[in-house]
């Protein structure tokens, strides 16, 4: 069985398996050695390599494909022709819906309060007739936190908007973030196999590595449990892997922020089992 865990010409081929591993290839090492022992060959091409042949694989898992919220609708092509020619996960019309941050829309589940932004002139509005003083923009299509502002200026938040261009999402500072952190389920075959809390570096609000954020074990609530399920049975269909973002609100309730279901981080170093669960999945 030939697996893809396809990735980006800007990342490069890994080399998964050695002490010079990057921080991504060493967390997707235990996916690596799982599929290595269900008699998988697995190589890691770049999705904007023209000459990858991706009919020869079996399966392509979507991995490191870092760079796909600068070339969206190709990325979206590149989906839909892979998953023509054999087995995507996730599958292409996931991926399709997913790339961009109106689907949350379609998630009936609790949410910060959001605007949807067009224009830097509908910043100011928004702000006053909600009487936010702390707020944040995140672009609708994105990832890795490129893009977003935290500010208390609407005029900063105004430049950035026609700095940057395109849509935003507009939203209440959750300042949660700093203290209890940002908390993520991940779900593997529909199963939750292990949950992490990512903390930014004091006076950040970014919870990605990148920035110095740090990550470790946690353990969900009863209603973090829930608004994960209710996330996942409002998905359009079923899905290899997914990873579930929330913060709290002040009343200490959980608000869903993002359903990363394209190439997101599993943290499979703090779920023994998970990695082995999605190799299966990916065998069949």
């Amino acid at each position: 069985m030939k697996v893809a865990l396809a990735g980006c010409r800007k990342v490069g081929t890994w080399g998964i398996g050695g002490e010079g591993d990057r921080p991504w290839e060493r967390d997707d090492k235990p996916l690596v050695e799982a599929l290595r022992a269900r008699g998988a060959t697995v190589s890691t091409p770049a999705w904007d390599d023209p000459g990858v042949d991706w009919a020869s694989f079996d399966t392509v898992l979507i991995r490191a494909t870092w760079d796909y919220h600068h070339h969206r609708d190709a990325f979206v092509a590149w989906a839909e022709r892979v998953g023509a020619a054999t087995r995507l996960l996730n599958p292409a019309p996931i991926i399709a819906w997913n790339t961009v941050k109106t689907y949350l829309r379609d998630l009936p589940v609790p949410q910060p309060e959001t605007v949807w932004i067009e224009r830097a002139e509908e910043v100011r509005p928004a702000l006053a007739e909600r009487g936010w003083g702390t707020a944040f923009l995140k672009p609708i299509v994105g990832a890795t936190a490129e893009g977003t502002l935290r500010f208390d200026d609407a005029s900063v938040a105004e430049d950035h908007v026609r700095r940057l261009g395109g849509h935003f999402l507009l939203q209440p500072y959750l300042a949660t973030v700093g203290d209890v952190g940002e908390r993520s389920a991940i779900v593997i075959g529909g199963e939750v196999t292990h949950a992490v809390r990512k903390l930014p570096v004091p006076g950040d609000y970014r919870v990605q590595d990148d920035y110095g954020a740090t990550d470790e074990p946690a353990t969900l609530t009863e209603a973090e449990l829930e608004l994960v399920a209710a996330t996942m049975r409002a998905l359009p269909e079923p899905v290899a892997y997914a990873r579930v973002d929330w913060l709290t609100d002040d009343e200490g309730q959980p608000r869903l922020i993002e359903l990363e279901l394209v190439e997101p981080c599993l943290f499979f170093r703090h779920g023994p089992g998970a990695a082995e669960r999605l190799a299966d999945i990916v065998r069949g």
